[in-house]
């Protein structure tokens, strides 16, 4: 027993002694290493180095973390270019964009379907005009009454239209005459020059920019005959003339008339309201307006390049059919109170306004969109328009424009409105969205429209010091007593069929 306590002691003593060799050898190796000039000269010189390597690796991953996206997303922007230099250098059989595709991450391309156009602009026969039915004379209101005590309001475009007089405006006479914009000192004017060339135009291509959201895009494919049968009339604010003048050529005639290719600018001084979005509902609905002289027009939002002979327009869309109003059919919505979602969700206006602007709608019998009724939608896709000008298309375009004066200005929660309140004798010819698609390249605008009044959620916002987020010009209707109850009017409810905002 001794003998096996004194073994295992002695191992112990070996042992610890073992260790305290290896421990003083590695103290005289590692004394040595620090104590040599040589030594403790080059090591901070490595530990620099290999820091510096280190982050040269950190900032190249970084930088390729962020490099290999951008290359991604430049490859896909490429192949949707309208731009034939860049959407050359896509390749869309690559394996990359294939795999993005699957994943969701490849913006679809709009659908579109071939348009049955005639073969040759040249051979298309022009019809008489269409007799007007229904409505045979047509004439406006251009002065505001006076009021009893001798005071008048001060003008607008639109005008002070009461509530009786819209209700008014709405029953269909031989001869009417109604609110229709350009009341006398509300603003809009034209210079001699381009009332003087308008005055020569039959058959129009009408757009708009305004406050420089665009610049003209040339259209495409216009035969010998359009080109000498159309004018292509540009409507333009002063701010927008001038932003393009800087950044594309603008020719001058030699009668002063600005021209950007085929386009002849005209500009439109004193815009009649606070909100462009609403200055450029006056050339588009009130195209008759402002050339009257127009037989036929064909209205295309100024993003919008035309690919599509106008001649072969009017013979697909009126003259083949006997139509004389045509409109796209919107890709998504069929409902009005399904756009308004859409609009609130997409901020295109102040939420609590939009629902008013419904409420009143709803009040006054305006059904959701379904099946029974005799319309394909009542939401169209407003960028293009195609009509003769009858005295009751005339009409139909002035109500429409008193509904956009008077409550939003996003004129597809109007359209089918004032369907509605025609009773069915308005007729048109709503067609497909991939035809819509097919006659045109569609450009983004050169920046995004900012208005405070977009991003209000509630009415009382617009109290105490925000009372300027009011349009002083248009939208009064929103502000104006309505003779209804409208506390107990609920929306329909709304199923969201697409992904907007």
């Amino acid at each position: 027993m001794n003998i096996d306590y004194q073994r295992s002691v002695s191992l112990r003593a070996s042992r610890r002694a073992e260790r305290n060799n290896q421990n003083q050898q590695t103290e005289d190796v590692e004394g040595e290493f620090f104590s040599t000039g040589k030594w403790s000269q080059d090591y901070p010189m490595k530990i620099t180095w290999r820091r510096g390597f280190l982050r040269l690796v950190l900032a190249g991953g970084i930088l390729w973390m962020f490099l290999i996206p951008t290359v991604l997303v430049f490859h896909v922007w490429s192949c949707q270019s309208s731009l034939a230099f860049f959407s050359a250098m896509c390749n869309r059989s690559s394996r990359v964009l294939i795999m993005l595709d699957t994943m969701g991450l490849v913006p679809k391309p709009p659908h579109r379907c071939l348009i049955p156009v005639a073969d040759d602009p040249e051979k298309i026969i022009i019809p008489k005009r269409t007799p007007s039915k229904v409505v045979e004379q047509l004439t406006y209101i251009t002065e505001d009454v006076v009021g009893n005590n001798g005071s008048s309001l001060p003008p607008l475009f639109g005008g002070h239209q009461s509530w009786l007089q819209r209700d008014e405006s709405f029953e269909l006479k031989s001869s009417m005459k109604v609110h229709c914009g350009f009341m006398r000192g509300g603003g809009v004017e034209m210079a001699t020059k381009d009332i003087r060339y308008a005055k020569k135009c039959r058959f129009v291509v009408a757009s708009g920019i305004f406050d420089r959201y665009d610049t003209p895009h040339q259209p495409s494919d216009i035969s010998p005959r359009s080109q000498k049968l159309f004018c292509f009339l540009m409507a333009v604010d002063e701010i927008s003339i001038n932003f393009i003048k800087k950044n594309i050529t603008v020719s001058e005639d030699k009668d002063g008339g600005q021209w950007v290719g085929i386009w002849r600018l005209i500009v439109l001084k004193n815009p009649p309201y606070d909100e462009p979005r609403r200055n450029g509902k006056v050339p588009k609905i009130l195209t008759h307006r402002l050339f009257p002289q127009a037989q036929y027009s064909i209205w295309i939002d100024g993003k919008m390049e035309l690919m599509v002979d106008p001649l072969l327009i009017l013979e697909r869309y009126l003259w083949r059919g006997k139509h004389t109003f045509a409109i796209a059919q919107h890709k998504h919505h069929r409902s009005i109170y399904e756009e308004a979602d859409a609009n609130k969700r997409r901020k295109r206006y102040a939420r609590p306004l939009i629902d008013l602007h419904m409420k009143i709608y709803r009040y006054e019998g305006m059904e959701p969109w379904s099946p029974m009724k005799n319309t394909i939608s009542d939401v169209p896709e407003g960028a293009i328009i195609i009509r003769e000008h009858t005295a009751l298309n005339d009409l139909f375009s002035c109500l429409w424009f008193n509904e956009v004066n008077l409550f939003t200005p996003r004129d597809q929660l109007s359209f089918g409105y004032v369907v509605y309140r025609l009773g069915g004798v308005f007729k048109f010819f709503m067609f497909p969205n991939c035809e819509y698609n097919s006659l045109f390249v569609l450009h983004r605008h050169t920046r995004k429209h900012s208005s405070r009044v977009e991003l209000v959620k509630s009415l009382d916002e617009f109290k105490g010091n925000n009372g300027d987020l009011k349009e002083s010009r248009g939208g009064l209707g929103l502000w104006t007593p309505y003779p209804g109850n409208l506390s107990s009017v609920l929306l329909p409810p709304v199923s969201r069929t697409s992904k907007a905002g």
